[in-house]
């Protein structure tokens, strides 16, 4: 659902929004979703079917996981994607993360399947994408604006994929760069994940009572996007100007994702003041933070 800092943080609840005024609204240009969120699994399940016996017991980026346990985790968090995406579909978005702990319940699911092979370990994750493109078939335009549960609460179901799509990005390189292989940039796949990287963490502060607002500007290169996410109790993602005091955020968009999501440090660039618009996520998963320090 997320990325998974260290297994020994102590227990944090999420807080989904189900119910009040839409929690995102995606006012970028759209596309297919699905494209880019097919393609980074379908890469690496290829990159997984490469593996020898010791690269797939070796250390991930997330502290005290494999890289099998990562690939475990996100056979879990496909099977429920793909729920997600069916229900959202249908008009009956679910409501499952309600008592989700997002930082102990990853850890136990895949303690539970410690004992399975790597073999069985790629074919689960495997098959578990064929979920999520059967899942995703045929989506509507008006379909993808349908709202849909992902671990802010009820949002957009293309915004559903972007979560599902930045998951899975982040996780790929918590396998690959500690094995030394290369990151593979897919322009579409950085767009959407830094999208929705710059849009969580107010999601996840809004979903915590927060009555706060201001607009973050993001103007990445390679490749290069500009937008705006203006925040407050609905969240927005949007083209256009930003406001003249909008808090500004640039750089190489793979870095800006993997310092938006705690992956490595980086300076945003942001004053000190303006630092809480980065940092709910950090509150959710108790990730070191201090942009502003």
């Amino acid at each position: 659902m997320g990325p998974i800092f260290d297994a020994r943080v102590p227990v944090v609840q999420l807080t989904p929004r189900y119910d009040g005024p839409d929690l995102l609204r995606w006012e970028v240009p759209l596309g297919n979703p699905a494209v880019p969120l097919l393609r980074q699994r379908e890469r690496l399940a290829g990159l997984l079917g490469g593996l020898d016996a010791a690269q797939w017991v070796a250390p991930s980026r997330c502290q005290g996981w494999t890289v099998q346990d990562v690939i475990a985790h996100l056979v879990g968090t496909n099977q429920f994607w793909a729920i997600s995406i069916a229900s959202g579909r249908q008009g009956t978005p679910t409501q499952y993360l309600a008592t989700f702990d997002p930082v102990a319940t990853p850890v136990q699911m895949v303690d539970a399947v410690r004992d399975q092979s790597a073999v069985d370990t790629l074919a689960g994750f495997v098959e578990s994408n064929s979920a999520i493109a059967d899942a995703l078939a045929g989506t509507s335009d008006a379909e993808w604006l349908a709202p849909a549960e992902a671990p802010p609460g009820h949002v957009p179901l293309c915004a559903l994929v972007a979560h599902a799509l930045w998951d899975s990005w982040i996780h790929e390189r918590d396998v690959v760069v500690p094995l030394g292989l290369e990151p593979v940039p897919e322009p579409d796949e950085l767009v959407l994940c830094l999208q929705y990287a710059a849009a969580l963490s107010p999601m996840f502060l809004a979903c915590r009572g927060s009555t706060r607002s201001g607009s973050l500007a993001v103007d990445a290169v390679d490749p290069d996007v500009a937008f705006v996410v203006d925040i407050g109790a609905t969240v927005v993602v949007r083209s256009g100007a930003a406001p003249v005091d909008a808090a500004r955020l640039s750089g190489d968009a793979a870095e800006l994702i993997e310092g938006l999501s705690f992956r490595r440090s980086f300076e945003p660039g942001v004053a000190p003041a303006e630092a809480w618009m980065l940092e709910g996520l950090a509150e959710v998963f108790d990730a070191p933070g201090g942009f502003g320090e």
